[in-house]
């Protein structure tokens, strides 16, 4: 091989690598930030854990979570990146996690205790445990659409929150303020806001553990 050839050669495999390593990053970039069910792991270890099996999405008494695909995720304009495709999403403006309030006596978190690799750890459903552990995301209020900032007064966000006067409580005009470090992201402020688009969503977290 000539030196003229060589350094072709060495070109070609250079800008090889450089193309495999900018789709790579592309592919990363490209998974979508969603909402996980209570318990999941960080993104990249619950991807590696979860089987699409479903099953937490059985289990779930207020029939929240959903498998995540470009049907599911289009009225929300998301679109599941790599490996994310069948995996378990909640969508709070569509239908909230409620924390299984509606279980009465149960001892844990449904969906947590029906997910057979750990993908979900298992949750206590008691008040501490949930804030301890639980990080779907959190709360944050567009201060230009909430009609509490804007001249009205409302609340409704506040009043749906499992943790009032803790994650969410209301100031001057039942203005609602996050204590972002409280707040588990459950969803139901966001559910429950009367605005359209809502004033108040959930941003969901890619670590998910305290």
């Amino acid at each position: 091989m000539t030196r003229s050839e060589f350094m072709k050669s060495a070109f070609a495999f250079g800008a090889a690598v450089a193309a495999a390593r900018w789709l790579g990053a592309s592919m990363a970039e490209a998974s979508a930030d969603v909402v996980r069910p209570p318990g999941a792991l960080g993104e990249d270890d619950f991807l590696s854990r979860c089987i699409r099996c479903q099953r937490c999405a059985d289990a779930c008494p207020n029939r929240c979570i959903t498998a995540f695909s470009e049907a599911s995720g289009k009225q929300f304009s998301l679109v599941p990146g790599p490996g994310q495709e069948g995996t378990p999403v909640i969508f709070p403006r569509r239908q909230a996690c409620n924390l299984c309030a509606s279980e009465g006596a149960a001892e844990t978190l449904r969906c947590t205790d029906a997910c057979p690799t750990g993908a979900l750890r298992v949750v206590p459903k008691e008040r501490e445990a949930i804030q301890a552990s639980v990080v779907m995301g959190h709360a944050v209020v567009d201060e230009n659409l909430c009609y509490s900032y804007t001249g009205s007064s409302c609340g409704v966000c506040v009043r749906a929150c499992p943790f009032e006067r803790d994650a969410l409580r209301s100031g001057f005009f039942e203005r609602p303020e996050v204590t972002a470090d409280r707040c588990v992201g459950c969803g139901l402020c966001e559910r429950s806001c009367v605005r359209y688009p809502q004033a108040i969503t959930v941003v969901p977290s890619r670590e998910r553990q305290r």
